[in-house]
């Protein structure tokens, strides 16, 4: 589909265009294999000279239409779906980034993904530095080691609700020879792409906003096409012979598809991380109605945070379209159109007060999700940040008063009601 459709119209037709006679709604093809006439066909697909599907843990006619759907309202030049968020992220760092290798990692991002890499990826011989996204260009720049492979941020931050300075980490990593990668999960292509700020690569959880319902998991990594493989020797495994094709150069055989090629025959097929069309399809429906839901998600955010910083009972609330807000100016530059459904704010009194409060809302639902129709709250210290050190709690900006709001998109009157009631209850 033409990219220069509007997010909103994207989200509808990208992806499946039915022709005469086909069905409307995104056919979900339920096969994990795939017939073929000859044992030459076959043998091209292994060797990776025709385009074609072989086996459902790499591809599938369903997914692939929604990845196409995905790639065009980021903007990107390709897509591959995952069968969750985490797997998302994983695989767009250990693509270009193995045993010996460092990467730069943004203090605030999701607690779930600070531990995957500082944790879980040292085990695997990847070592991890994290870096508060608001130091200058040159102390970004300060902390680039010659096996430094990548920096990684969010757009928006999930819980600190920072906004990320894209065009400034694109620079100081574009400077060192390096991607910049960025979590756009609490935005999506909607609210900003980060690729028309520089970003070589996106990462999303699909199980947020995109999917909308909380119904089922799903990930997706977002290639640019922009970024140069072959500029310096940092990315052997893009630039020189896959054995296990035959020594295939996936930067020859594929240009600007390369990262993402590489990801899906090599990685993918390795790990079987693929989601299922059934999952596709389901993720197709809530992409369907993407931009009409972060519409009233942004309207009903923004009321709430502003019922908050006004309410006497918040030590400070974060949300980065209230004037006033940290990160203000630059939501101003990177979300003009909104700044999510998701507010935090630190209650006074603590965690008991916290707990308290939580206990106190009557349709706001306690679960450890985030971005669905429904209102949701959390409490991140207990929870998705749970693993982390009172140090790197601290460094994420999570106090033990820190409350997430997940704002739905009931009526705004019943959502302050019901919070309004909460604080009642709380502070008496």
């Amino acid at each position: 589909m033409d990219k220069k459709y509007s997010p909103a119209t994207q989200c509808i037709h990208s992806g499946y265009d039915p022709k005469n006679g086909e069905p409307l709604a995104l056919p979900i093809y339920q096969s994990t294999t795939y017939s073929y006439s000859d044992p030459e066909a076959i043998g091209k697909l292994f060797d990776l000279t025709a385009e074609g599907h072989m086996y459902s843990r790499i591809s599938n006619p369903t997914v692939e239409l929604v990845e196409k759907k995905i790639a065009d309202l980021e903007g990107g030049i390709a897509a591959l779906c995952t069968n969750s968020g985490q797997a998302a992220s994983f695989l767009s760092v250990v693509n270009i980034a193995s045993a010996g290798d460092h990467i730069l990692v943004s203090s605030k991002i999701y607690g779930g993904t600070t531990n995957l890499f500082s944790v879980t990826l040292k085990r695997f011989g990847i070592d991890c530095t994290i870096f508060d996204q608001d130091i200058s260009a040159s102390e970004l720049a300060s902390l680039i080691q010659p096996n430094t492979k990548l920096i990684f941020g969010e757009t928006i931050a999930n819980p600190a609700l920072s906004v990320l300075d894209i065009e400034k980490l694109a620079t100081v990593a574009h400077e060192a020879g390096i991607p910049l990668i960025v979590d756009n999960t609490f935005a999506t292509g909607v609210l900003c792409r980060p690729i028309e700020f520089g970003a070589d690569i996106v990462v999303l959880s699909t199980s947020k906003y995109m999917d909308g319902h909380a119904v089922q998991l799903g990930g997706c990594v977002i290639d640019s096409g922009n970024f140069d493989w072959t500029q310096n020797d940092k990315f052997k495994g893009l630039c020189t012979p896959d054995n296990s094709y035959h020594g295939l150069i996936y930067t020859e055989s594929f240009g600007k598809l390369a990262y993402i090629t590489k990801m899906r025959v090599q990685l993918v097929r390795d790990l079987g991380v693929y989601p299922t069309a059934q999952a596709a399809f389901l993720l197709d429906l809530g992409i369907q109605t993407l931009d009409v839901r972060l519409k009233r998600h942004c309207e009903n955010a923004l009321a709430v945070a502003k019922f908050l910083s006004e309410s006497g009972h918040a030590k400070f609330v974060s949300y980065a379209g209230l004037e006033g807000d940290k990160y203000h100016e630059l939501a101003k530059k990177y979300l003009p159109l909104g700044c999510g459904g998701v507010v935090s704010f630190c209650i006074k009194g603590g965690k008991e007060a916290a707990v308290k409060f939580m206990n106190s809302l009557s349709m706001f639902r306690n679960l450890v999700h985030v971005a669905t129709v429904h209102s949701c709250v959390l409490h991140p210290a207990s929870s998705t940040h749970r693993q982390l050190s009172d140090e790197m709690l601290a460094a994420a900006g999570i106090d033990g008063g820190l409350i997430r709001i997940s704002v739905g998109i009931e009526d705004i009157n019943d959502i302050i009601g019901d919070l309004k009631n909460a604080l009642e209850k709380t502070f008496g």
